[in-house]
């Protein structure tokens, strides 16, 4: 218990010692890995596999493009789970892309004997590679005159258009199971602790490092109905990003192995978008669809329209014979 105590109190004081802007998503409970290294192995079933996609921007330049794969599986012998997770990110005219595989391992800890409260301590490492196209740019130098003429050489000289370097987060989550329906999970994690340099020449850019907390609250109202209010906030550096909301969940039927529900619900980000979200489950599968509205200062550019985007849940549980210790033969009569 005391070992517990000193992991999340090591684990929150971290991410405040640090001082570009990593990727965000909308479905900000939906790519675990992502969100916090502590969720690694939180589900319950044996592996899960998610997927992320968003297209963004469209209306206001060249279409912002991230996708996001990850899965993590538990090691129950030691409670201990491992993760890996992959996105891609492509951004501007000039393919700003973004590459980053991360490894994540989380420990479950058990902070009282009937497993109500848990925290989850996790840590993650991994690369992140970052390169832009400078070819995609025009130039004073291509302009003949009288109009811009993109096969005249623009004449300038780039030492390095990409750069390779190796990141690395902790993180801690809570939770707390009063029954199967209701459940409180919160976190907080620290990214980017290295402080990576991502600056693609001589001078020396470091990446700010991220704080990152969250917390759902789930809430039966009936036998079908279910409440899941929550927020996420992200600082980096001079970044702020605060997201407020919640869904209702319909369960259709869940009985004899069958389960099927709906959801849907409103998420505010501060001073920039209303996201509207949808998603549907069956069996082992979930899918959601959002759809971001933006209301910031852009929407004489963006006509209000944000970004659409979808993500994918599918769990694994593996089947476990019993143990027959002995077999009863039945009479026959």
């Amino acid at each position: 218990m005391k070992n517990a105590w000193l992991y999340c109190f090591l684990l929150l004081t971290v991410p405040f010692f640090g001082i570009g802007q990593d990727i965000h998503w909308s479905h900000v409970n939906r790519q675990p890995l992502y969100q916090n290294p502590g969720n690694t192995g939180l589900f319950v079933g044996d592996i899960r596999i998610t997927a992320n996609y968003k297209d963004q921007w469209r209306q206001v330049s060249v279409p912002f493009s991230t996708f996001a794969i990850a899965g993590d599986a538990k090691w129950k012998a030691k409670d201990l789970s491992g993760g890996l997770l992959l996105f891609y990110d492509q951004v501007g005219d000039g393919t700003f892309k973004t590459i980053e595989l991360q490894g994540s391992v989380a420990k479950q800890l058990k902070l009282s004997s009937d497993s109500i409260h848990c925290l989850s301590v996790g840590l993650q490492f991994g690369m992140n590679h970052r390169q832009v196209n400078m070819n995609q740019f025009y130039f004073d130098n291509q302009f003949n005159g009288i109009n811009f003429d993109p096969t005249l050489p623009s004449q300038e000289t780039f030492a390095n258009d990409a750069r390779t370097n190796i990141s690395a987060a902790t993180g801690a989550v809570y939770s707390w199971n009063r029954s199967a329906n209701e459940k409180l999970t919160a976190g907080i994690a620290g990214f980017n602790l290295n402080r990576p340099n991502q600056g693609f020449y001589g001078q020396k850019i470091l990446r700010d490092r991220r704080l990152s907390v969250f917390a759902i609250y789930e809430r039966p109202i009936n036998a079908d109905w279910s409440i899941l209010p929550g927020f996420s906030f992200n600082l980096q550096g001079k970044y702020r990003e605060l997201l407020l909301g919640g869904q209702g969940r319909y369960t259709l039927v869940n009985r004899l192995g069958t389960y099927r529900a709906v959801d849907g619900g409103i998420w505010f980000r501060s001073r920039d978008a209303i996201i509207v979200r949808a998603g549907v489950a069956i069996q082992n599968w979930s899918v959601a669809l959002s759809y971001d509205t933006n209301i910031s200062k852009l929407t004489p550019a963006s006509n209000l329209r944000g970004g659409l985007e979808l993500s994918a849940h599918y769990i694994i549980t593996r089947f476990k014979p019993k143990n027959t210790i002995h077999r009863v033969c039945p009479d026959y009569i």
